[in-house]
């Protein structure tokens, strides 16, 4: 089928604009996505590359969209067509400003935690910053991409009348959601409570289910705990807000630590008290505070020592209690090796001798009987007698 030149010219007209569009946006494309390169490589000491990284990539996007709206709108297109290109490529610009949003509260994270380090001796402050900055700043995040992708989505009549259908019904349809999305609900109010009353921080140090371990990371769903053999517990935010769990950092990282020994009864305590305070003493992981032996508990066999130490953090401490159970055994191995527990027994006879024991005489009744037993006549004595004689001849008589 032949196009008139009326046609031709209806092309052409809509042709260079869109044309010209194209290439102004992918040179605008290079220039800014080359700009964000160069900010990356200096983002760590400039502010003004940092916030060129976080513009660049969003508007490498954007601003072609944009003049392609600006060339769509001066075609010769029909209207119609005109304006659901414009409505794609608006929806186009709002998911990139939504994205832009999205890498300022990143960016803003980031530079919170750069300003608060937590590598430092004392870095409590600075764990309940990060931890604060890291929680918020992913519900802020998760909560911009929903408004952002909710209000692009509504732009479209089928799924605005579909919004609309369900505010009308919002009694039973709001609560099949409710009761479906509990869990990711639960899980995005428990990050708000743990940034604002802070039960957890970064690097913490916590007893969950038995495992021992360190927060090494708090996303907006869950927490990722570090076991000391260097496996990785996953636990669901809420689950901190409803159950137990123990917190040995909540508010500084020193800890008291014990170590048991069992004992004689003979062990010198004045002795062990001076060999404790020689052992906290030459180690650097004691922080000064602690020092203490006691006698704790009893049993028929040996006594019970508690040696009670302190350290700077949970990490020392545990190395702390190891060496002061070590070299406290090897001390009373080698100068106190009666303070061993023992087990005495009391033997009455000495090797060889006759442990039979000599028959005792036998007892008369006088010896036996009762001072209070009811007492007995002649006749009745007679009479036992008699049973007792009438019991032995039956015995003795042959069986008929």
């Amino acid at each position: 089928m032949a196009i008139d030149g009326s046609a031709w010219q209806v092309i052409l007209a809509s042709a260079w604009p869109l044309l010209v569009a194209v290439v102004v946006g992918l040179l605008v494309r290079s220039a800014l996505l080359s700009i964000g390169r160069r900010a990356g490589a200096h983002a760590g000491s400039s502010l003004r590359a940092r916030i060129a990284l976080v513009v660049a990539t969003p508007a490498a996007v954007a601003l072609p969209l944009f003049f392609l709206s600006i060339a769509v709108a001066g075609t010769a297109l029909p209207e119609d067509w005109i304006a659901r290109i414009q409505h794609w490529l608006g929806v186009g610009g709002l998911l990139c400003l939504t994205w832009l949003a999205v890498r300022a509260v990143g960016a803003i994270e980031r530079r919170i935690l750069r300003e608060h380090p937590v590598d430092t001796v004392d870095n409590l402050r600075a764990r309940r910053v990060q931890t604060q900055a890291r929680v918020l700043g992913r519900v802020a995040q998760t909560a911009i991409a929903f408004v952002g992708i909710s209000i692009a989505l509504m732009t479209f009549p089928a799924i605005h009348r579909i919004g609309t259908t369900l505010l009308a019904s919002a009694g039973v349809v709001g609560l099949v959601a409710g009761i479906a999305a509990r869990p990711v609900f639960g899980n995005l109010i428990a990050g708000l409570q743990l940034a604002l009353t802070q039960p957890i921080r970064l690097d913490d140090v916590v007893i969950v289910d038995g495992e021992w371990g360190r927060i090494e990371e708090i996303a907006s769903t869950y927490v990722v705990l570090r076991i000391w053999d260097e496996r990785r517990m996953v636990v669901p935010l809420q689950w901190f807000i409803e159950n137990p769990f123990q917190n040995w950092t909540r508010t500084t990282a020193q800890l008291l630590g014990t170590v048991l020994l069992w004992l004689d009864y003979r062990t010198p305590m004045a002795q062990l008290r001076e060999e404790l305070q020689r052992i906290c003493e030459s180690d650097p992981r004691w922080d000064g505070r602690v020092c203490v032996a006691q006698a704790t508990d009893t049993d028929q066999h040996a006594m019970q020592v508690r040696l009670l130490v302190s350290a700077a953090n949970s990490g020392d401490l545990f190395d702390l209690r190891c060496a002061v159970r070590e070299r406290m055994l090897d001390f009373v191995a080698r100068r106190l090796p009666h303070a061993l527990p023992h087990l005495r027994a009391d033997l009455s006879r000495a090797p060889g001798h006759d442990i039979r024991m000599p028959r005792a005489p036998a007892a008369s009744t006088a010896d036996t009987s009762s001072p209070s037993a009811e007492d007995v006549n002649d006749a009745d004595r007679a009479a036992a007698a008699a049973r007792r004689e009438g019991l032995q001849d039956s015995a003795a008589s042959p069986p008929h």
